[in-house]
C-alpha cells in the first residue's frame, strides 16, 4: 500500500506515529507520571509546533480516526458543517477552558488553596483537579489500574473506560446518574464523530494554548511549526479544502505565504492530496521539510 498509493502514504505514517504514542501513553498511566509537567509539555509543544499534538500524537483523535476508517469502509458520506457552525464550534474551545479556569478559582479566593501547594499542584489534586481535563484526550480505553472514579468495567486490575469519562464520573455523585451521563456522552462523541470528521477537535479545549498566544502580535513567530502555500502554483482546484477533517478554508482561501490558523491539526492531508508540486509545504523554523508532491503522473515524469 506504502509504495503503491502516493496519495496513502502521510496518512498511513500518521497513523504509525497515533499507535507508537497511544503505546507510550499506556505506559506513562503505568508509572504514573507528574500531570502537572505532562500538561505543560503538551502546552508547551502547543506553542512550539502548532496543533501538530492534536494531528499526530492525540488517543482521541486517533479513536476519531478510526471510526472515520470505519464510515469510509462502509462507503457511507460524512456531513460538511457550514462555515459559520464549525467556526463558533472552534470558537466555543474558549468557552470551555474558560470554565475550567474558574473552577479552579474559588479555592484561591476564599483562601483555602495556595500556589504553594505544589504537591497538589504535581499530581493536579486538589483545587488543581479541574485542569486535568486538559489531559482527558490522553486517556486510552484501557486503563493498567483500577480507575479512581469508576470505569464502565473493570477486570483483573484493568479498567475499560474512555476519555473525559473519569472527570464525569467524579463530578457526580449519584453512580447511577454519573454512568446514564457516561455512556450518553461516548455514544454522542462516536456518533458524530462518525459523520463528522474529527468532530471533538472542532472545540477540545487542549490545543487552544498557541490560538490564544497568536492574539498578540509579538508571539505571531509561534508556531516554529506550520504550513505554508506558493500562490503561483496554486490552481485551485479546491482539494486542499475538501480534504481537511477539520475543514480549514484558509489554505485554500489565503493567496500564499504561511498559514497561521489554529484550527489547523497538521494532519498533512491538504499536503499528500495537492496534485501540484511545491504549491503546498510544512514549514520548521521556515525550512521546508515536506512538499506537495504532482501524484496524478509517475515520478519519473516530474
Amino acid at each position: 500500500m506504502w509504495l503503491r498509493d502516493k496519495t496513502r502514504r502521510v496518512s498511513i505514517l500518521r497513523v504509525t506515529v497515533q499507535l507508537i504514542f497511544l503505546f507510550l501513553i499506556f505506559y506513562e498511566s503505568v508509572v504514573s507520571t507528574w500531570k502537572s509537567v505532562l500538561l505543560s509539555l503538551i502546552l508547551g509543544i502547543t506553542f512550539l509546533s502548532g496543533r501538530f499534538f492534536c494531528g499526530w500524537i492525540c488517543p482521541l483523535g486517533l479513536y476519531m480516526d478510526t471510526v472515520t476508517l470505519l464510515r469510509k469502509k462502509l462507503r457511507i458520506r460524512h456531513w460538511t458543517l457550514s462555515e459559520r457552525l464549525n467556526l463558533g464550534l472552534y470558537k466555543f474551545r474558549y468557552i470551555i477552558a474558560l470554565v475550567v479556569f474558574l473552577f479552579v478559582l474559588p479555592g484561591f479566593v476564599v483562601g483555602t488553596a495556595t500556589l504553594l501547594d505544589v504537591g497538589k499542584f504535581i499530581g493536579l489534586r486538589g483545587p488543581f483537579f479541574p485542569l486535568a481535563i486538559f489531559l482527558d484526550p490522553l486517556q486510552p480505553l484501557i486503563l493498567p489500574w483500577k480507575a479512581p472514579f469508576g470505569a464502565f468495567l473493570e477486570i483483573n486490575g484493568f479498567s475499560l473506560t474512555f476519555p473525559y469519562v473519569g472527570e464525569i464520573l467524579a463530578y457526580i455523585s449519584a453512580r447511577g446518574l454519573a454512568f446514564f451521563v457516561s455512556y450518553i456522552f461516548v455514544a454522542f462523541v462516536l456518533a458524530f464523530s462518525f459523520k463528522v470528521r474529527r468532530f471533538w477537535c472542532r472545540f477540545c479545549p487542549t490545543g487552544i494554548s498557541i490560538a490564544a498566544v497568536n492574539r498578540f502580535k509579538h508571539f505571531r513567530w509561534l508556531p516554529l511549526l506550520h504550513l505554508s502555500k506558493q500562490e503561483e502554483k496554486c490552481t485551485k482546484c479546491g482539494i486542499c479544502k475538501r480534504v481537511c477533517p477539520v475543514q480549514v478554508t484558509e489554505t485554500y482561501d489565503k493567496k500564499g505565504g504561511d498559514i497561521e490558523t489554529s484550527m489547523c491539526t497538521l494532519c498533512l492531508r491538504c499536503v499528500e492530496m495537492c496534485p501540484q508540486k511545491g504549491c503546498l509545504g510544512l514549514k520548521l523554523s521556515g525550512r521546508t521539510v515536506f512538499v506537495s508532491r504532482n501524484w496524478l503522473v509517475p515520478a519519473s515524469e516530474t
